[in-house]
């Protein structure tokens, strides 16, 4: 379960950070090696899903999406400078349920 989350945690970073490189890139007028560093980082964030455990790339993928969106808010107040409300959080905690859910329910 740890390397997991692990994996979840390091390809959400992956996919926020490159995409917020190519984001200066383009709308922030950064240089272009800020582009071709976020597209290189988005490269290893469509790896690193397929080191998870799980059988099934549906599943994978919608618990994934979950972590995203935590990490999306965090990344929003601890990058970005913007504070997150109580419907940021309460959102965030019920795609953490949802994670949970899809990834440990008991089936046949």
């Amino acid at each position: 379960m740890i390397a997991a989350i692990f994996l979840f945690i390091i390809a959400g970073l992956a996919e926020i950070g490159g995409g917020y490189l190519v984001w200066l890139w383009l709308r922030e007028s950064k240089p272009f090696s800020y582009g071709l560093a976020g597209s290189l980082i988005l490269v290893a964030y469509g790896v690193i899903p397929t080191l998870q455990t799980f059988p099934s790339f549906g599943r994978v993928y919608a618990a994934y999406g979950g972590v995203f969106i935590v990490l999306a808010v965090l990344w929003g107040w601890l990058v970005d400078r913007k504070t997150p409300d109580v419907y940021d959080w309460v959102g965030a905690g019920i795609c953490l349920i949802g994670v949970s859910v899809i990834l440990w329910a008991p089936r046949s």
